[in-house]
C-alpha cells in the first residue's frame, strides 16, 4: 500500500496544479488614442553622439509630452566600452546624450559578469514610469544575451536597479529585445522577442506591471527570423512584421487573434529585407505605418509605407533615405506623440541616430 502513497500524492499535487500550468487567457490590448487633426509637419535632427558609433534606437514619450530616445554607443559594435544612451526632444531641440547604463553597473546591478550590451527598449506606462529593456551579453556573441530590465520614476533621470528577466528555466540565455512592447489592459506588456543560439526564431513574452515573465510562446513557422515588430489592430488582434535572416529576404508576417496569447503560421510577405530590423506603428486613425529598407540587400536605402487593410496590402515606399554607396540607414523604431505627431529615429551612417518628425499627411504628400 505504501509504495502507492507517493505516486498518489503526486498525482493529486499535478491534478491541483493543473489550471495555474495552463497559460492563463491574456488581457486585451490597450485601445489606441483617438485620431487627432495635424497640421502639415515635417521636420529633421541629427542627434549628438559622444562616441564614434551609435546604433539601434529606441522611442517612448514621457508624461510632459518630451520624446524619449535610448540607443547603444561606444567604439564599435560590441565593444567593452558600449553604453546605452538616452537624450530627450522638447519640440525643438535634442538635449545632450548621457549614458544611463553602462557595462560596469549592469554588472554590479546583476551580480553577473558582462561584456557587451546592446538593444535598448523604451516605453512609458499609464501611471508614467519610464521602463527600460537592454540586451547584456556574458559569454559568447548575440546568442549569449538575456534581458535585463530597469525603471524610471522620473522621466530618465534616474532608474532603478537593473533585473535580468528569467525567460527560460534552462541557461537563461539567448533571449533578446529590439522593438517596443504593447501595453495590455491589466498594467502589464506584451514584449516581442527572440532567439538566436543555434537556431532563430520569434517570441512574445507576456509581462506583469513590474516587468516579470508570466508567459512566453514562441511564434510558429518563424524559423530563421528575428526581432518582431508588432502593432495591435483592436482589443485582441495583433500584427507580428519580422526581420528574414533566410534566403528569402522578404519580411515574414504573422498575426495573433488573442492579444498574443498563440500565433498563426508566419508567411512571407511581398515586402523585400536585406536581414535587417524592421518598425511597425498602428497610427490613431487605424492604419498601418511600416518603415524597412526596401531591398533584398543592403542597407543604403530607408523607407516608409501605409496599409489600410491591417498588412494585406501596402503603398509603394515613400524613400527616406537613398544613397548610391556602402552608407548604413538602418533599424528604424516609430512612435505617434499625443499630438499626433509621427517620430521616426533610426541608425545614421552607425556614427549617429537621426530623428524625423512629420503629420500622417506628410508620407502621403508628393515628395
Amino acid at each position: 500500500m505504501n509504495r502507492w502513497l507517493a505516486p498518489l500524492a503526486f498525482a493529486l499535487a499535478l491534478a491541483a496544479a493543473a489550471p495555474r500550468l495552463m497559460p492563463a487567457a491574456a488581457p486585451g490590448f490597450v485601445p489606441p488614442a483617438a485620431a487627432v487633426a495635424v497640421p502639415p509637419t515635417f521636420s529633421t535632427h541629427l542627434l549628438t553622439n559622444p562616441q564614434p558609433s551609435a546604433h539601434a534606437a529606441t522611442l517612448a514619450e514621457l508624461p510632459d509630452g518630451r520624446i524619449a530616445a535610448a540607443w547603444f554607443a561606444g567604439s564599435r559594435e560590441g565593444a567593452r566600452d558600449v553604453a546605452i544612451l538616452m537624450a530627450t526632444f522638447d519640440g525643438r531641440q535634442w538635449s545632450p546624450a548621457r549614458p544611463i547604463f553602462t557595462r560596469e553597473r549592469t554588472q554590479r546591478d546583476t551580480a553577473r559578469l558582462v561584456r557587451k550590451l546592446g538593444n535598448p527598449v523604451l516605453a512609458n506606462d499609464s501611471k508614467g514610469r519610464l521602463h527600460l529593456w537592454f540586451v547584456a551579453v556574458g559569454y559568447g556573441g548575440w546568442a549569449g544575451s538575456s534581458i535585463n530590465h530597469a525603471i524610471s520614476t522620473d522621466g530618465g533621470q534616474n532608474w532603478g536597479t537593473a533585473q535580468r528577466l528569467i525567460t527560460s528555466p534552462f541557461w537563461n540565455l539567448s533571449t533578446l529585445v529590439r522593438t517596443p512592447p504593447l501595453a495590455l489592459t491589466d498594467g502589464g506588456w506584451g514584449l516581442p522577442a527572440y532567439h538566436e543560439f543555434a537556431a532563430k526564431h520569434s517570441e512574445w513574452l507576456r509581462l506583469d506591471a513590474q516587468g516579470r515573465v508570466l508567459d512566453k510562446a514562441r511564434i510558429p513557422g518563424s524559423q530563421q527570423t528575428l526581432q518582431p515588430a508588432v502593432a495591435a489592430l483592436d482589443a485582441t488582434r495583433a500584427l507580428a512584421m519580422m526581420r528574414d535572416t533566410g534566403p528569402a529576404n522578404r519580411i515574414r508576417m504573422a498575426v495573433s487573434n488573442d492579444s498574443g496569447l498563440t500565433w498563426q503560421d508566419t508567411r512571407a510577405t511581398a515586402l523585400p529585407n536585406p536581414n535587417a530590423s524592421v518598425a511597425l506603428l498602428r497610427i490613431n486613425d487605424g492604419r498601418l505605418l511600416l518603415a524597412w529598407n526596401p531591398q533584398a540587400a543592403n542597407r543604403n536605402k530607408l523607407a516608409l509605407a501605409l496599409s489600410h487593410d491591417a498588412g494585406q496590402s501596402w503603398s509603394a515606399p515613400r524613400l527616406i533615405e537613398d544613397a548610391a554607396g556602402g552608407e548604413e540607414f538602418s533599424y528604424p523604431a516609430l512612435l505617434q506623440g499625443r499630438n499626433g505627431t509621427i517620430h521616426l529615429a533610426y541608425t545614421w551612417q552607425r556614427r549617429t541616430i537621426k530623428h524625423l518628425s512629420f503629420s500622417p499627411a506628410w508620407i502621403e504628400a508628393k515628395p
